[in-house]
């Protein structure tokens, strides 16, 4: 293998890769900036519910206030912080940013705990007494888990 200037190993001729990584396919990069993108914006949603926007009955299986009491408002601001770590490990994972140092194969089993989280999330969302749980956010944390899956399965080699 060389190195590139970019200092992602390259396939040489012989090498037991003979074909590009994913990291290096531009679909596989717009799949996981989607992904993450989706993260993000999952992440701001947490931020304003903590910060009082009135939301409240359509999360946390549709039990609460509009405006969410202050206890539920803290738990909506660690959520907003779990999925910081996500969309960073998801970022990651894609090589898209660089998170030093990090053991190998930490990445990629952290990518297949966060897709198996959103999968539970799918189950939680459909059971969930909130039509917006149920219509909205179950098909989200769907398609999460399966786009995460696939950062997981197709992500840089660690």
């Amino acid at each position: 293998m060389t190195e590139t200037r970019d200092s992602r190993p390259k396939a040489t001729p012989g090498s037991h890769d003979q074909h590009p990584t994913a990291v290096d396919d531009p679909r596989f990069r717009v799949i996981a900036l989607t992904t993450a993108g989706i993260v993000g914006a999952w992440a701001a949603f947490q931020v304003a519910l903590a910060a009082g926007a009135p939301f409240g009955e359509h999360v946390w299986g549709g039990t609460q206030p509009a405006t969410l009491p202050t206890g539920m408002r803290v738990v909506s601001g660690g959520a907003a912080l779990l999925l910081i770590w996500m969309l960073t490990v998801i970022l990651a994972r894609a090589d898209l940013i660089r998170v030093k140092p990090v053991p190998t194969g930490w990445l990629r089993r952290c990518t297949w705990a966060i897709a198996g989280y959103m999968a539970l999330g799918t189950l939680g969302n459909l059971a969930s007494q909130s039509t917006t749980e149920q219509r909205i956010f179950a098909p989200i944390t769907l398609s999460l888990a399966v786009l995460t899956a696939w950062v997981a399965h197709r992500g840089r080699r660690n």
